[in-house]
């Protein structure tokens, strides 16, 4: 009699199996169907993006080659071309030879405009942080104290990439804007940095030298006379200089 019951109960609990399974396995495979999708989705983006990449490097290689054999026009094209692409970090490069190529013909709006594109789309600071140090340096002699300020201030915080270069850059700033005490003082920290290098210890120590000697009071205004001139004139090739005209001899009738 035992054996009887045994068996019915155990029939009964293989029916109680068998309904919890016809419930439990669809969603079972629709979680695995899910974790397919998306595990197929990162691999997709993945592939992409390692694509995106090639084709970006290629074509920069093909710019860079194109700019060091003169032509100016092609690598310009090409840059322009992996500044559209996905990939981010040659985006950003392309981008800063472009404003480079804009700050060499005189026209620092496009250039900064095109460094702060580069920033912007940078993955990383290491990418992005050049680009904003290049923005400040091509406003360095022209935007207010303030305006460089902002940019330069958060490019000094710890643990970013060219902090000792944007302190550098940032007295500078301040010495331009006839605060020779603040840059004397940011002088005298890139000095003690550790991660700054020989050079900028050196040119920090000649700016610490050339303010306590009151020779740095002249330099904004000696920059901005510099700025205010008129760009020599260019002469075609195996033109003669002409000669300065003669003046009467005092006294002449």
């Amino acid at each position: 009699m035992v054996d009887v019951f045994d068996e019915v109960e155990e029939q009964l609990r293989s029916e109680r199996y068998k309904s919890l399974a016809f419930k439990v396995l669809p969603w079972i495979g629709g979680l695995l169907v899910i974790a397919l999708v998306a595990a197929l989705a990162v691999w997709g983006y993945q592939h992409f993006r390692a694509q995106a990449a090639a084709e970006a490097s290629e074509k920069y290689a093909q710019a860079i080659e194109a700019f060091n054999g003169g032509k100016r026009d092609d690598a310009i094209r090409l840059w322009g071309e992996v500044a559209q692409g996905k990939s981010k970090a040659y985006k950003s490069l392309a981008l800063q030879h472009l404003g480079g190529l804009k700050l060499a013909d005189n026209k620092t709006a496009d250039a900064v405009k095109l460094f702060d594109e580069a920033a912007e789309a940078a993955p990383n600071d290491i990418l992005g942080d050049v680009a904003r140090l290049k923005s400040a340096f091509a406003l360095l002699d022209t935007a207010p104290y303030k305006d460089l300020e902002a940019r330069l201030t958060p490019l000094t915080k710890e643990g970013r990439p060219y902090r000792a270069e944007a302190r550098e850059a940032l007295a500078f700033a301040k010495l331009m804007a006839g605060d020779t005490a603040g840059a004397r003082s940011d002088f005298a920290v890139i000095g003690l940095m550790a991660d700054a290098g020989q050079d900028a210890r050196q040119r920090a120590e000649a700016a610490k030298q050339l303010i306590d000697s009151g020779a740095a009071k002249a330099v904004p205004a000696t920059v901005k006379a510099a700025l205010a001139l008129p760009p020599p004139i260019q002469l075609p090739p195996g033109a003669a200089v002409p000669a300065a005209p003669q003046q009467p001899a005092t006294g002449a009738q």
